[in-house]
């Protein structure tokens, strides 16, 4: 789904019903990643009603990007930041997919780098979605994929080497739109979907100008997933 879509009425339903499932598992006194996305919005609101109500006294939240940071300090979600606190105890975060193994594509809203971060300084991550998330193979819909504006049109070509279509983001003007680094976001379309992504992530990690990536493998801990029944408890297999 287009990050900018406004979800159907039910998608709408089971996104409040997780975010309202996670905030409700929200111990007191954690560092807390916060993640993007519409989903991990309705999710704020529900930690903040926590907060008012004073279920929730000593939490702090290092967002992933300014429009996050933005709407938790509106809601007086209390902020900080890496630098104060280099280890959080658990990032919640939304996704564009999930496949079988809790492989994730993120960032189709922007945020992907700061995503990775945040979620690699973090003791847990936890992924919030609705059941259209869920996918059988990576790449359904389009990988993001953020680039140094410097040879933009040089780094599309070689995407595009890659077996993909891909599609710079841009305004209505046709202006690229930065992301909250500065850079350009490109969206990669793969016909049959992504048969390898681990080998598709070192690939692109290796290509000088190419930021980075929306892959994030073997990073999530934990996945609830807002369906009809209810929310699904997803957890990674780590056994070798």
């Amino acid at each position: 789904m287009d990050a900018n879509r406004a979800p159907s009425t039910e998608t709408a339903q089971l996104k409040d019903q997780v975010a309202a499932h996670a905030a409700a598992l929200v111990p007191d006194g954690v560092i807390l990643g916060l993640g993007s996305g519409t989903t991990v919005r309705r999710f704020l609101v529900y930690l903040a009603r926590r907060l008012e109500r004073g279920e929730l006294r000593h939490i702090v939240g290092v967002p992933t990007s300014e429009a996050t940071a933005q709407h938790a300090r509106t809601l007086g979600i209390p902020l900080t930041s890496l630098d104060d606190h280099p280890l959080l105890d658990v990032t919640v975060d939304g996704a564009d997919e999930v496949d079988p193994e809790l492989n994730l594509i993120k960032g189709r809203g922007r945020a992907l780098v700061r995503e990775k971060i945040v979620a690699l300084h973090s003791k847990r991550l936890i992924i919030i979605v609705d059941e259209t998330k869920l996918v059988a193979r990576l790449g359904k819909g389009p990988l993001p994929v953020e680039v140094l504006p410097f040879g933009a049109g040089a780094h599309l070509r070689w995407l595009r080497s890659l077996g993909c279509e891909t599609r710079l983001v841009c305004d209505e003007e046709g202006r690229p739109i930065l992301t909250d680094n500065g850079h350009y976001l490109v969206m990669c379309y793969f016909p049959e979907g992504i048969p390898r992504p681990e080998e598709l992530a070192h690939t692109l990690k290796l290509r000088p100008g190419i930021i980075d990536h929306g892959l994030f493998l073997d990073m999530a801990d934990q996945v609830l997933v807002g369906t009809r029944q209810g929310v699904q408890v997803l957890t990674r297999n780590t056994s070798p």
